[in-house]
């Protein structure tokens, strides 16, 4: 998250019309589902002011966006958030089945939100040691450059040869001799003049995960998992490496030292409960159409009942612990081509009071996606034919044809929305791609570089089915 992102706002600040500014920066048009996701968002804020009592009577209004593919929907959720350092998981449909069926349980859906909060909050908490955890690790890396570990001694033992366990000598203690050398090569360190220097050190090898044959993979399965590893003993190895080496892996040791696995498990769960976000994608091809009574489509409609209670609101537990749904945000997406938002189960349907329709994009649109963005794709572009030398150049003209023939390709074949003008660039760009390395230069891309590389391959639509 940028400094400048609402991350680094105080709450009262993420105000609707400064959350749909930001989403501004990366996603072009789409505004009313812009607004819908940022009243979604301020209401959970105005959620937190409320007495308790109060506050737990007010659920989150889920969105429904109904929209070809390549239009956004996606994009909308994950830069939102993305802007607020709230846990997200993007999730299929279509990946689970009902209930007695092959696929995976729409539990897991909790369990991977869980999941994705307790890296949040422990890449928070990891920040804020680090620079802590890094003047450590220097200080065990002089040490060590100082007073290189003695020769290991066995220690005798039942598991000491099952488990390669040794206990080396302790290191000398600093001598007042030291303290010069110590300070001269920690300042040496940290200049970078000692990274190709060897070093031996010594880390905590961790457990390999164990496979249970005939187990499942729910929480019962990785709660058993975590506990036969916590019976293992902890050991350390050796390892040769360079200073440059060797210096992250004593940091990372050290953060995990200073972490609170217990703390961060904690608030883990009170973002996941309170401030969680789950994309729920291609929730249309679970639907049944009206009519139908295929047994595929009397399996979809059992999807839909399993997914109810985690909308609703449920326990559902984690290895991290129980993790309440009654306050995630819940963002359903699918294209509906074929189906309607109706055809979902009537109780489902309810669970999604807000739902905004995205438009097809045209040409207009495909120029300021190739522009404005922060994140523009001629702009990445631009930025990988650097590194080999190349100084690319999007004319307006040029910009123009490419967003032409984009809104042309989607009109005769599918429409892939923005995801086309990967494959357009793609096809312009491959020639200059290609002798980058070796020829270098120039590269001017305007409306006629644009004609000699699309247009034999876009009037040939059977080829075109095929390239573009």
């Amino acid at each position: 998250m940028s400094p400048g992102g609402l991350g680094a706002a105080r709450e009262a600040e993420w105000t609707p019309r400064r959350i749909v500014a930001e989403l501004d920066r990366y996603i072009v048009g789409q505004q009313e589902a812009k607004r819908a996701v940022a009243v979604a968002l301020r209401s959970r804020l105005r959620r937190r002011l409320l007495p308790p009592d109060l506050a737990e009577e007010v659920t989150p209004k889920n969105i429904l966006m109904m929209g070809p593919t390549g239009v956004g929907k996606t994009e909308i959720a994950r830069r939102l958030a993305r802007l607020t350092a709230a846990p997200f998981v993007k999730v299929e449909a279509t990946r689970f089945t009902e209930v007695g069926y092959v696929g995976r349980d729409v539990e897991s859906i909790v369990r991977d939100l869980a999941e994705a909060a307790y890296q949040l909050v422990r890449a928070e908490r990891a920040a804020a040691v680090r620079e802590k955890a890094q003047d450590v690790a220097d200080a065990r890396i002089v040490n060590l450059l100082l007073n290189p570990l003695p020769p290991v001694r066995e220690e005798p033992g039942p598991f000491a040869h099952l488990f390669g366990a040794a206990a080396p000598e302790p290191p000398p203690p600093p001598s007042a001799a030291d303290g010069g050398r110590r300070a001269e090569y920690l300042a040496r360190l940290r200049a970078g003049e000692l990274d190709s220097w060897p070093v031996e050190v010594e880390v905590e090898s961790r457990p390999a995960a164990i496979p249970i044959p005939g187990l499942a993979g729910g929480t019962a399965g990785e709660s058993v998992a975590d506990a036969l590893r916590g019976l293992l003993p902890r050991r350390r190895e050796r390892r040769h490496l360079t200073v440059a080496e060797a210096r992250p892996l004593l940091v990372q040791e050290e953060i995990d030292r200073q972490i609170d696995p217990e703390g961060v498990a904690r608030e883990a769960v009170r973002r996941a409960e309170d401030e969680g976000i789950v994309f729920l994608d291609e929730v249309d091809k679970i639907a049944r159409p009206h009519g139908s009574i295929a047994l595929a489509d009397v399996s979809r409609e059992g999807v839909q009942r399993d997914l109810l209670p985690i909308v609703e609101g449920t326990t559902v537990a984690t290895r991290y612990g129980p993790v309440r749904t009654d306050h995630v945000l819940f963002i359903a997406a699918g294209a509906f081509h074929g189906v309607s938002p109706s055809d979902l189960i009537p109780e489902l349907q309810g669970r999604f009071p807000i739902r905004v329709e995205l438009a097809s994009l045209k040409a207009a649109e495909f120029e300021r996606i190739l522009t404005e963005p922060e994140n523009a794709l001629t702009r990445q572009y631009q930025a990988l034919l650097a590194t080999d030398g190349v100084d690319l150049t999007f004319l307006p003209d040029g910009v123009v044809a490419l967003a032409r023939y984009a809104e042309l390709l989607n009109e005769r074949m599918e429409d892939i929305g923005a995801r086309r003008l990967h494959t357009l660039l793609e096809r312009v760009l491959e020639r200059a791609s290609f002798n980058a390395p070796e020829e270098g230069g120039e590269v001017r891309v305007d409306a006629a570089y644009v004609e000699a590389a699309l247009a034999g391959v876009v009037e040939d639509r059977n080829l075109a089915r095929y390239i573009l």
